[in-house]
């Protein structure tokens, strides 16, 4: 549709987490730390998907909503932001969501493909252009020991594989995060890096413009330079790591703790033959043998069980 400039309409609906409501990248004015808000609809954050709206608007006349919500799951996506996404009607819509479940004590493979596939396909119901990622290995710019990185990057990959069925199933076009060099730039990533900085999700507004290039929309990436007068201080990420990261760790403590004790327990080398007793998924206690080279365990299997 064409619009009384003589442009024609865009609608752009983003869904997702605090990476998409722009956590790490400030509005400019507003202060970073304290009174920090956690959704895409009140300001305090500006992001990646405010960014490619803006380059948007310059050749389009663009209606955008910003529905994410900070520590939302593909299940809160469906429950909680779907139905407003698809209301708006939208020619371009993204969903980049699936970090926080890797790091939930809920997690389920199964779910998340439900959740995932089933938000897909509401969104693009009514013809909208799908943006969907794939994520880098983020356990190694957390700098987690390898115990924590390798169970998290596997849950990755799950999720990994779950867009690589979205964008199978419905097309769109996608980033991925893996291949993207401003993702080993330390100066990509906040404070506490799990956020982009605004650098990062300047460099993140590029790659979707690049690629909707190549899908025959107009847009001029923004550009990758912060802006000069918005330099973080010293004091405002101080303020971000009291109010904002250290109660999300300890949030996640409380979802990862049992996880990563049973894993690093499940890592420790035992005797060959040995029996260790574990927690089963149902809640039970299993008896089961350690099945190794006496330096680590190579599986464990139920006693009594052949092979």
């Amino acid at each position: 549709m064409t619009t009384a400039t003589g442009r024609s309409y865009l609608r752009f609906a983003a869904v997702g987490d605090s990476t998409t409501v722009g956590v790490g990248d400030p509005m400019p004015g507003t202060p970073l730390g304290l009174g920090a808000g956690a959704t895409g609809r009140d300001g305090t954050w500006r992001g990646w998907a405010t960014l490619l709206a803006r380059a948007l608007d310059a050749s389009y006349d663009v209606s955008f909503c910003n529905l994410a919500v900070s520590g939302a799951t593909a299940r809160d996506v469906v429950e909680r932001q779907l139905a407003d996404a698809v209301d708006h009607h939208p020619d371009l819509v993204s969903l980049v969501v699936g970090l926080n479940d890797t790091m939930r004590s809920t997690w389920s493979p199964a779910q998340l493909r439900a959740d995932l596939l089933h938000a897909a396909d509401r969104l693009t119901a009514g013809g909208a252009l799908l943006m969907t990622a794939r994520f880098h290995d983020h356990g190694a710019v957390l700098g987690l020991p390898g115990f924590l990185r390798r169970p998290m990057q596997r849950r990755i990959e799950v999720v990994n594989g779950v867009y690589d069925e979205v964008h199978a199933t419905y097309g769109g076009v996608r980033v991925d995060l893996a291949t993207c060099e401003a993702v080993r730039d330390r100066a990509s990533w906040s404070v506490d890096r799990l956020h982009p900085s605004e650098r990062g999700h300047r460099a993140l507004a590029r790659c979707f413009a690049e690629e909707l290039t190549a899908a025959g929309i107009v847009v001029e990436p923004p550009r990758a330079e912060p802006d000069a007068d918005r330099a973080v201080t010293w004091r405002e990420d101080l303020g971000w790591v009291v109010t904002e990261a250290v109660p999300w760790m300890g949030r996640r403590a409380r979802d990862l703790g049992p996880w990563a004790a049973r894993t690093a327990w499940e890592r420790v080398p035992v005797p060959v033959g040995a029996r260790r007793t574990v927690r089963s998924a149902a809640g039970g206690e299993d008896d089961r043998v350690a099945v190794g080279d006496g330096d680590g365990v190579l599986a464990v299997r139920p006693a009594g069980a052949v092979g």
